[in-house]
């Protein structure tokens, strides 16, 4: 057998210690799952009548693309507080004794988040739908937001890897990634960013969601993409194989302590 093969088994096994541990200990999937959910109803309910009628629109169909991304952006403290959790309580070094790939350990973090945030993805897109979200994409729109997801998924937790690898504790490791939380909505979520300040509008341009949602929003909803693809495949390569280069130096020099 290969070692290319024993590094995808003993991911596998990886995975499946993550998936229990998340079904065993549901509460922080839960609060990172249902809180973009609630933060989508609330939006919706509490500032779509005020938003509808300056902008003349359907404020779902603006505001759901855009709080899909939340879904990646809260499950960074969910692998952070998850992979601090192993480090700081020694489990990790029981792994690094035993005959298993080094890198499993994160792969399987890594995959344990990505099935996650799809499945919340799933729920936030069929609470959007039940209250009045009408896409018009077709089949291949929709497999490519899918893969857009998964790509940001990916990007976005190989980073969260590295900070809750960087973290002494889970509850420092359920701070670090606050920043990542608040990128979506200083971006085009919520409102169009024409409407921000100069200062704050200058931020959201050129920060990873705000492509990223317009994407998402032009295949859902049929509106311009213009570069914003090319950005957000951009953003999403550079921040997921910086994240994957950083977390796998942070531990392969923890393992060598």
């Amino acid at each position: 057998m290969s070692a290319t093969t024993y590094a995808f088994t003993d991911s596998v096994t990886m995975l499946r210690r993550n998936l229990l541990h998340a079904k065993r200990y549901p509460s922080m999937t839960f609060s990172v799952v249902l809180m973009p959910v609630v933060l989508l109803l609330v939006f919706d309910f509490v500032f779509g009548g005020a938003l509808e009628k300056s902008s003349g629109g359907n404020y779902i169909d603006y505001l759901a693309p855009g709080m899909l991304l939340l879904i990646p952006a809260y499950m960074t403290v969910a692998v952070a507080v998850s992979i601090a959790t192993d480090t700081s309580k020694g489990i990790a070094n029981r792994f690094r004794t035993m005959d298993i790939a080094p890198s499993s350990m994160l792969t399987g973090h890594v995959l344990g988040t990505l099935i996650q945030a799809v499945l919340g993805s799933v729920l936030m897109l069929l609470v959007a739908l039940a209250i009045g979200f009408r896409p018009n994409a077709n089949a291949v729109e929709w497999a490519a937001v899918f893969a857009l997801v998964v790509a940001v998924v990916l990007s976005f937790t190989w980073l969260a890897v590295a900070l809750g690898l960087l973290a002494p504790n889970p509850e420092s490791a359920s701070n670090t990634p606050f920043p990542i939380l608040l990128l979506p909505f200083l971006g085009s979520g919520l409102v169009a960013t024409d409407t921000m300040p100069v200062g704050l509008r200058q931020f959201a341009e050129y920060q990873p969601f705000t492509p990223i949602t317009e994407t998402i929003r032009g295949l859902l909803m049929g509106s311009e993409i213009g570069n914003n693809g090319y950005l957000s495949i951009a953003w999403c390569t550079g921040i997921g194989v910086g994240g994957y280069l950083w977390s796998s130096s942070i531990f392969a020099k923890q393992t060598t302590r």
